[in-house]
């Protein structure tokens, strides 16, 4: 099975807390349940609605982020993307191997827009 995985990300890599306002997105390739390859690009500029269809253009299957508004959940839901809100602080991949092996703990979504 392929996925491409997204995450927010900072220039070293890590997990960025708030969706909206990364510098990066880690687009991470999955097959068979093995990450094969990552790859960080810049976002277009931040406007509500513009990244949630911005990302399934890019054939992202799944998002892992630390926080992310409401609606940014329904436009995703609504193009067929997945989304996992809560996420520790860690490496994109570390973060993409925790989802495919069920061993990522989720807290709670703190974004409220």
């Amino acid at each position: 099975m392929t996925k491409k995985i997204a995450v927010p990300v900072n220039e070293h890599g890590i997990l960025d807390a708030h969706f909206g306002h990364c510098r990066f997105f880690a687009l991470l390739e999955v097959n068979n349940g093995e990450v094969v390859s990552e790859m960080h690009v810049a976002p277009p500029p931040h406007e509500p609605g513009v990244l949630p269809k911005w990302l399934a253009e890019q054939g992202v299957t799944d998002v892992i982020a630390g926080g992310m508004g409401q609606r940014a959940i329904q436009i995703f839901n609504h193009h067929g993307v997945n989304v996992f809100v809560g996420a520790p602080l860690r490496s994109a991949p570390e973060l993409a191997e925790g989802l495919l092996k069920k061993t990522l703990s989720f807290t709670a979504n703190y974004c409220d827009h």
